[in-house]
């Protein structure tokens, strides 16, 4: 029961992966040429999306710590998420998708956190080694990304935006059916635990330290994600088949450094593998500054994947760490370390892109990997 309780977490966060990866690496190119949006706008769009994003997965996070369940908020996460991509699919009124659109699509990620939180109390309730369980876990939503950044391009453009919204709505809708009747009931006994909560009062400094570390390194992920597609096509002249191919490519090698990252995650520590990804991030970014060769850019997608395949899988349980007790508040914690992620990044890479050139955002990744590495070592190194 328990194998076929952990194959269903896996498949659920590939599902819920490949619902994204519809989604999020075409939602310039759709804001620009399907709403017909300026650049400034389509930050705009990013930055209140992620807002939204943070107070309604706080709150959530807030209840599913103290009562409720997990399950039943992660098939209705799903089931908000499949309406926001049926809106998608048919309006381009862009204050509708701005407003109810944003909404609807942000319960549909708030499923992911969860998921993620209801793995970790199942580990531990199994005894079965959370590290390398949640590495693969993750995992998973990188091999979901492998496949979805292609697909959603290639449906996009050969059968039209609303054909690849529709899809990742039916993607939405199995997940919701499978969490449904395979993943485990956890329910919350309300209860007054003070103390549990308090707990991580000892670690403040830390955490907020880690906060503004990852909320870093996803601003600078968020604003390659929002400007590469528009760069490589208007400013290189290069193909829009490449922008799926890189962002496949960089997920598929995510995968080997998560799975490789858990593993050694004991040995070298968290704080160590997290030092090392900024480093890759920041090498990655200056190399941006020199090469626009399409098989150079693909090369470079092995930095990439460093970055951010340490940063998705080991970032996340470093949270986890600093505050025990608190799964989803720690999950969702992380979580919205990339949300306000794509706060600055939809302000500065509209911005920027307005004012400058698409290209100028590398510059301004590879500053606050600089300031990354300077806020990690301010935390004290744990496994």
């Amino acid at each position: 029961m328990t194998d076929l309780t952990s194959l269903a977490f896996l498949l659920i966060a590939f599902l819920t992966g490949i619902a994204g990866a519809l989604q999020t690496p075409t939602l310039s190119l759709f804001l620009t040429t399907e709403v017909h949006t300026r650049p400034i706008l389509v930050g705009l769009f990013f930055t209140g999306s992620a807002v939204i994003g943070i107070i309604i997965s706080q709150i959530i996070a807030s209840y599913s710590d103290r009562s409720g369940d997990r399950k039943i908020l992660i098939v209705i996460c799903c089931l908000f998420g499949a309406l926001g991509s049926v809106l998608y699919a048919f309006n381009r009124d862009y204050f509708l998708l701005l407003t109810v659109g944003v909404l609807l699509s942000t319960f549909g990620s708030t499923a992911t956190p969860q998921l993620f939180a209801l793995a970790r109390e199942h580990a531990d309730r199994t005894n079965r080694e959370v590290v390398m369980f949640s590495s693969i876990l993750r995992a998973q939503i990188s091999l979901a990304w492998v496949i979805g950044p292609p697909l959603a391009f290639a449906l996009a453009l050969g059968f039209g935006f609303k054909t690849m919204y529709l899809s990742a709505a039916v993607a939405f809708v199995f997940c919701s059916v499978i969490v449904w009747y395979a993943l485990p009931s956890m329910p919350k006994e309300k209860r007054a635990d003070n103390a549990r909560l308090q707990a991580p009062r000892q670690n403040r400094r830390d955490t907020l330290l880690l906060f503004i570390v990852s909320a870093l390194m996803w601003t600078c992920n968020s604003m390659y994600i929002i400007n590469m597609p528009l760069y490589l096509i208007t400013e290189l002249q290069l193909s829009e088949k490449l922008v799926g191919i890189m962002m496949g490519t960089a997920a598929g090698l995510e995968i080997p450094v998560m799975i490789i990252a858990g593993y050694y995650a004991q040995r070298f520590g968290k704080h160590k593998l997290m030092k090392n990804a900024i480093i890759a991030g920041l090498l990655f970014y200056i190399a941006l500054f020199f090469f626009t060769s399409p098989w150079i850019l693909l090369l470079l997608q092995i930095l990439n994947a460093i970055f951010i395949g340490i940063l998705a899988g080991i970032g996340m349980l470093y949270f986890q760490d600093l505050m025990p007790g608190q799964a989803g508040a720690a999950t969702t914690l992380f979580t919205n370390t990339i949300r306000v992620g794509w706060i600055i990044a939809g302000s500065l890479a509209g911005t920027v892109a307005e004012i400058w050139n698409f290209h100028t955002v590398f510059y301004i990744a590879a500053v606050m990997c600089l300031v990354a590495i300077f806020c990690l070592q301010g935390i004290k190194p744990t496994k």
